[in-house]
């Protein structure tokens, strides 16, 4: 298997053979452009920018992107120059990913430009925890009795909680941690909520930990109660913001 550098050197040669003059910029983000990449355990991710995205476009970077799937990684996001301009009020927890760690692969740095409000960055966290939160309550009203099922939505969904308790933590004016068990932890100390649930998830989720049938629900039921006040604290960040606007 070809070692990280390689494989991400690879990607850049597949991507600007397919796509050419049109491929402005490759961008390395996250854990590996801020050196915390672990070996088959994190991801590459990759922000690939185009002067233009058509249907000719998609085609063409069918290839590269098919063959960087194979390689396990996740499939890189694809934005035109135009949506790097003017849709951080729509991406915002996404550009400041991707602005708090990145490296140029190739092209221009049009990262470091991006400029986020904090209107956009905290409406973005709360649609997004109150979309989830929805969509969980939801799919436990039809699973609840199934404790394989229901095992496997608390584990999955927890990357996507430690995502938005994280940038929760970012609008209380905090500096945040990327370990999810220390963002759960900054999240506790920040908004009061207890850590608990998660801690007990995560460490399903690696396993680490064991926990019998009987137990998941009142899990899933604490896991739920905490969320909701999450989502309850972060509306009122934005108020209190609002109010302190004018």
């Amino acid at each position: 298997m070809l070692d990280t550098q390689r494989l991400l050197d690879e990607l850049v040669r597949r991507l600007s053979d397919a796509l050419g003059e049109d491929l402005v910029s490759v961008v390395l983000y996250g854990s590996a452009a801020a050196d915390d990449f672990q070996e088959r355990v994190s991801d590459l991710n990759v922000l690939a920018v185009l002067a233009e995205i058509g249907e000719r476009q998609l085609e063409q970077a069918y290839g590269p992107v098919n063959w960087w799937l194979n390689r396990k990684q996740p499939a890189p996001i694809v934005l035109s120059v135009e949506e790097i301009q003017n849709a951080s009020d729509a991406f915002a927890i996404e550009f400041l990913d991707i602005r708090a760690a990145y490296r140029i692969l190739h092209g221009e740095d049009l990262v470091g430009s991006i400029e986020v409000e904090s209107a956009h960055h905290r409406h973005q966290v709360e649609h997004e925890l109150r979309s989830l939160l929805l969509r969980l309550r939801e799919r436990y009203l039809g699973m609840q009795k199934d404790t394989k099922a229901l095992r496997a939505l608390l584990t999955d969904s927890l990357p996507s909680f430690s995502t938005l308790f994280r940038h929760a933590v970012i609008l209380d004016g905090r500096k945040t941690a990327v370990k999810k068990h220390e963002v759960f932890q900054q999240a506790a100390e920040a908004f009061g909520i207890s850590p608990e649930p998660f801690e007990t998830v995560l460490a399903l989720r690696q396993g680490t930990q064991r926990i019998a049938n009987a137990e998941l629900r009142p899990l899933f039921l604490a896991y739920l109660q905490e969320i909701t006040k999450m989502a309850g604290h972060v509306d009122r960040i934005d108020k209190a913001a609002t109010a302190a606007g004018g």
